[in-house]
């Protein structure tokens, strides 16, 4: 028996928000001081470091279980089968359901239950729960369904990410410009087929690391302190994920056995464009190599970051041949890797 994702599926928002669009916003720093260069070289520098040259948002009228139910039902579609047949519906994001100008979350009930209202599934087995575990959440998920299914507890799970950062971003930090929107969604399957997941690692560091991301007040200090929205410590997030990711792929893929040459595509969290490539570049050099051209796909310059739904989204896009200049075929051995708050560090090796 082997495990394997046999459809996949992802809600990518319609609205377009390019860089240009943040040049009336009043960036600060975080003691409410002016932020001393104009929006124009904001923008400059904030595309040379992260690659994101515009992002998507959901329409007033969406919020996170919407789009993930769209994604989902994309994936159940793209994998043949019927909904009343999943064991576990697993849905990881980390702030909910955010209404437009709201400002509480809205998590009653959870959102996994949300989903599964929505694809009308009567079926009371279908267990269904929302996982909290930052940007790694879509991974975690899949580590997680895979678990159940090898100890014969599920035969099939579906796997969502999903998020509206849109709405929890504070529009006086140049921070903001990063986060995005979107719902990726997979069907992970107990199969006779060849390959599937072959080994997985995951880590949490929160001896010193936990409250690299955070929730805190607006860097505007007129705004209400009861108010909390996303807030990173860039350059520690940074500093870790060079540190500590590239160990958690290389361990994963010593565990499965297969040589880095064999490595295809690494999918990684579209988090930022330099730290990405960084980190690949550190993964290859412990195997005292370089990493081939094309090794990894990417989507940030038109998405941006969109925490636990860039991965899903990411390979939905390659296998349905939508990321120019990239492709993936059957047999090839791919890895997932994902860094996030927590802090939290996760690498499956796939074979297709």
């Amino acid at each position: 028996m082997n495990i394997k994702i046999t459809g996949s599926g992802s809600y990518i928002p319609t609205e377009k928000v390019s860089n240009i669009d943040f040049a009336q916003h009043v960036f600060l720093n975080d003691d409410g001081t002016p932020f001393p260069h104009p929006n124009d070289i904001v923008a400059e520098k904030f595309l040379e470091i992260t690659g994101i040259q515009e992002r998507r948002y959901v329409t007033d009228d969406l919020n996170t279980s919407d789009i993930a139910f769209l994604a989902a039902q994309k994936a159940i579609e793209d994998a043949k089968i019927d909904p009343e047949t999943l064991d576990y519906i697993i849905f990881a994001h980390n702030f909910g359901n955010v209404k437009k100008g709201a400002i509480q979350t809205d998590l009653l009930p959870s959102l996994a239950s949300r989903v599964k209202h929505d694809l009308r599934i009567k079926n009371p087995k279908c267990v269904a729960y929302d996982m909290l575990f930052g940007c790694p959440g879509w991974v975690e998920g899949v580590i997680q369904a895979q678990a159940f299914i090898k100890a014969g507890m599920a035969k099939k799970c579906l796997v969502i990410g999903a998020e509206t950062l849109s709405r929890v971003v504070d529009l006086h930090d140049r921070d903001s410009m990063i986060y995005s929107d979107g719902a990726g969604a997979t069907i992970i399957e107990a199969t006779e087929e060849e390959g599937g997941i072959l080994a997985h690692e995951t880590a949490t560091f929160t001896y010193d690391e936990a409250y690299y991301l955070f929730f805190g007040n607006s860097f505007n200090k007129t705004h209400d302190p009861d108010v909390r929205y996303i807030k990173m410590n860039g350059r520690k997030i940074y500093e870790f994920a060079l540190s500590n990711v590239p160990l958690a792929m290389k361990e994963c893929l010593d565990k499965s056995g297969i040589d880095i040459s064999q490595v295809k595509k690494i999918l990684i969290h579209q988090a930022n464009e330099k730290m990405d490539e960084a980190i690949i570049q550190r993964f290859y050099r412990l195997y005292n190599q370089t990493p081939p051209e094309g090794i990894m796909p990417m989507s940030i310059y038109k998405l941006g970051n969109s925490s636990v739904a860039t991965v899903p989204t990411l390979y939905d896009s390659l296998v349905k041949g939508k990321i120019e200049n990239q492709e993936i075929h059957k047999s090839d051995v791919i890895m997932f890797a994902s860094v996030g708050s927590g802090m939290n560090v996760n690498a499956i090796v796939y074979q297709m």
